[in-house]
């Protein structure tokens, strides 16, 4: 999607834009939800992931839960804010590195789920 400028994939795939918009901010407040959930038992479970402190597991855990509420906020506002506060000058190559950050932070987290036995925190 950010590598399409931000243009979420179904509505490239899709032509009814009305109704995948409509599922769309439901399932956007589903993840700002979700994340703030996450970070929630993470804070009371001593701040570990994985059982241990490794700064790769909390900046992959950053990633996502900023993500999500970023996505539960443009859900309920209509605005994202990581789209805002970048300049459109260099909008382009921001949303391209922020695509690979968002990929690299998925495959990291899920490959330590899957060695943690499926545990997160």
């Amino acid at each position: 999607s950010l590598i399409f400028g931000g243009v979420p994939i179904v509505f490239l795939l899709f032509s009814s834009g009305g109704f995948i918009s409509s599922f769309l901010t439901i399932f956007w407040i589903i993840s700002g939800i979700a994340a703030i959930y996450l970070l929630y038992v993470w804070n009371a479970g001593g701040r570990k992931l994985f059982g241990g402190e490794d700064k790769r597991d909390l900046a992959a855990f950053a990633v996502a839960i900023i993500s999500g509420i970023n996505l539960g906020i443009a859900g309920i506002t209509g605005i994202n804010i990581g789209m805002k506060v970048t300049p459109s000058v260099i909008l382009t190559l921001v949303m391209v590195v922020t695509g690979a950050l968002y990929l690299w932070s998925a495959w990291h987290l899920h490959k330590r789920y899957k060695a943690s036995g499926e545990k997160l925190f």
